[in-house]
């Protein structure tokens, strides 16, 4: 059976669970109407049929109900700019106000307070740049109290449990950070995780008593572990063994159990902690990739989402410490039958060093030799991961391969890999994206594409100016094609946090100029497809308009997609609907057999 995009594009999923005061109802986030909106769902076996609670034309980014009263705090931006405001919406009378009221400025959510009285955010108010730390009340004439004015990028982690003080993460880099104990009378704010190098520190929720946080960090080792560190002394001691990265974790509000999930090759371990610290037995979680754990008000219940490569996400609910999983959500899968989604292979192929560089391959059924498209994640401080994704799944159908390598530099296989890339090795995961496009000749696979989103775009142009002979096709979405424009042009708050990945503008720029696609575009021979949105913050459209317009003048084949209300990334169902088939329209012309 064939089945058009438009029906896999229109798959849903449902994520992001917060439960009402009551525990009788949980919210969350679904496209249903072609943006992410928050819907309600009974939280009772079964869930029954959800009920939409806000209506916008523009994205909800996330959504948290007040531990004490029927209200709660979701964030929105608009056409994509990322410069999200906070609102307070009564969900039994519909009523929803701005509450920060600063459309020019990006606002960060950290949470109420234990009393529901207040909320703490970072924000860029003061100059569009550095995230100070704020306090509001929820009365209609509450205005922002600043209560840390600070340079950089701040986020908050956690309240303390009698609302004394704030958790609140510095952010270096992408895998740099501190975390700083605020007091919120004294304003005093003291640093919590000296170290040297790069280190992370996540996940923080303060203990029952106010004296320990239980956070995830690679301070002391290769992997990101489950650790608690004493608030006292500052240390730290480690719960989980140096072998995989814990990548969420959940203290319930009675502080009696601590919920954990943990990257094992791309899918997830479920780990069930006691508020001590030490292991408890746990539920069995259906495979997949679950986390945006929340536990119900009385600390009984779990939720969280679930998804796979044959799973689309959806909010499930398992009673605490030995419940049976329950599926809250039943996201349609838009009439396409659950057992025609494909599952990958884990494999391993060789890159110019020797090195096994690990990555997913998808294979249609029944076909040897298929047309191959090489996925590229972006980040590069990331992973790709057996997730659902209905765009990998319409090109199975289609007759296509689908390989999404994790080239060195990718996270969850430890802190040396993710820094095999960093500055001047930038190009040795170029290398690696190269030795794909081997590995797959020789298994006999003999046009192969390239197609990639965000730093995974940059991925796609320096492989096809680095090694035009070994690609048919190239896909590049919301990409950098020169480093110096990108870091000049990019938003002034992420400068600093990627400067330590690919180099500064001060220190660098000869070699940022050496690597960038821009400056190498007359050898790009495959066609090339470009997309971007006319807002992106972080990848500035001018990178797009910069290698559409080199691509041209020298002759190439290159078709541009510009979306005038999108930013990084396509939001909006209107513009997928429009971009994805002719992604497809693309690949047929130029990579099938």
């Amino acid at each position: 059976m064939r089945y058009e995009f438009s029906r896999y594009l229109k798959i849903r999923g449902a994520s992001g669970a917060t439960w009402s005061p009551d525990g009788r109802r949980v919210a969350f986030l679904t496209e249903i109407t072609g943006v992410p909106q928050v819907w309600e769902v009974a939280a009772s076996a079964g869930g029954g049929w959800p009920e939409q609670i806000t209506f916008h034309d523009e994205r909800v980014s996330g959504a948290h109900y007040s531990p004490t009263e029927n209200k709660l705090v979701y964030a929105m931006d608009a056409g994509g700019n990322e410069r999200s405001q906070l609102f307070l919406l009564d969900p039994a009378s519909g009523e929803d106000r701005d509450l920060t009221r600063a459309p020019d400025a990006i606002h960060y959510f950290g949470g109420f307070s234990p009393d529901g009285s207040r909320i703490a955010y970072t924000a860029t108010r003061r100059n569009g740049t550095d995230f100070d730390v704020f306090t509001q009340g929820l009365e209609a004439d509450a205005e922002p109290e600043r209560v840390w004015e600070v340079s950089g990028y701040h986020t908050v982690q956690a309240w303390a449990p009698d609302g004394s003080f704030l958790v609140v993460s510095r952010h270096h880099s992408n895998l740099n950070n501190d975390l700083y104990k605020l007091d919120l009378a004294s304003g005093e704010a003291t640093l919590l995780t000296p170290h040297e190098g790069d280190a992370r520190f996540s996940g923080t929720e303060v203990a029952a008593d106010g004296e320990s946080l239980f956070l995830a960090t690679d301070r002391d080792g290769d992997f990101v572990r489950l650790a608690r560190l004493d608030l006292g002394s500052l240390e730290i001691e480690h719960l989980t063994p140096d072998a995989w990265d814990v990548e969420s974790l959940e203290l319930s509000p009675d502080g009696r159990w601590l919920a954990v999930s943990r990257n094992v090759e791309g899918f997830s371990d479920f780990l069930l902690f006691n508020g001590r610290g030490r292991r408890a037995p746990n539920p069995e979680i259906p495979p997949g990739i679950f986390g945006g754990f929340s536990f119900s008000p009385d600390s009984r219940r779990l939720a969280f989402t679930l998804t796979g490569p044959n799973r689309n996400p959806d909010i499930w609910v398992v009673g605490i410490p030995d419940g049976e999983p329950q599926r809250l959500t039943r996201s349609a899968t838009a009439g396409i039958p659950v057992a025609t989604f494909r599952r990958p292979q884990i494999v391993r192929y060789p890159s110019f060093d020797g090195r096994g560089i690990p990555a997913l391959l998808y294979e249609p059924e029944g076909t040897s030799g298929a047309p191959v498209v090489v996925n590229v994640h972006g980040g590069p401080e990331s992973q790709s991961r057996p997730l659902f994704a209905p765009v990998t799944q319409y090109l199975l159908l289609k007759g296509y391969a689908v390989l999404s390598p994790n080239v060195r530099g990718s996270t969850g296989y430890g802190k040396a890999y993710t820094h095999l890339d960093d500055v001047r090795l930038r190009m040795d995961s170029v290398a690696d994206l190269a030795h794909a496009a081997h590995w797959l000749r020789e298994r006999g696979h003999e046009r192969v594409a390239v197609m990639g989103g965000s730093y995974g775009g940059f991925m796609v142009l320096a492989a096809l100016t680095e090694y035009p002979e070994l690609w048919t096709a190239g896909v590049d979405i919301v990409g950098i094609a020169n480093f110096v424009t990108f870091l000049e042009n990019t938003g002034s708050y992420r400068r600093a946090l990627r400067e330590p990945e690919y180099g500064s503008l001060e220190k660098d720029r000869e070699f940022l100029e050496s690597i960038s696609p821009i400056h190498k575009a007359e050898k790009i021979a495959a066609p090339l497809m470009v997309i971007h949105g006319k807002n992106d913050p972080r990848v500035p459209v001018g990178e797009a308009e910069q290698i559409v317009d080199r691509v041209k003048n020298n002759g190439g084949t290159v078709e541009y997609l510009l979306y005038e209300d999108e930013g990084h990334g396509l939001a909006k169902l209107k513009n997928r609907l429009d971009a994805y088939p002719k992604i497809a329209a693309f690949l047929d012309r130029y990579l099938a057999l």
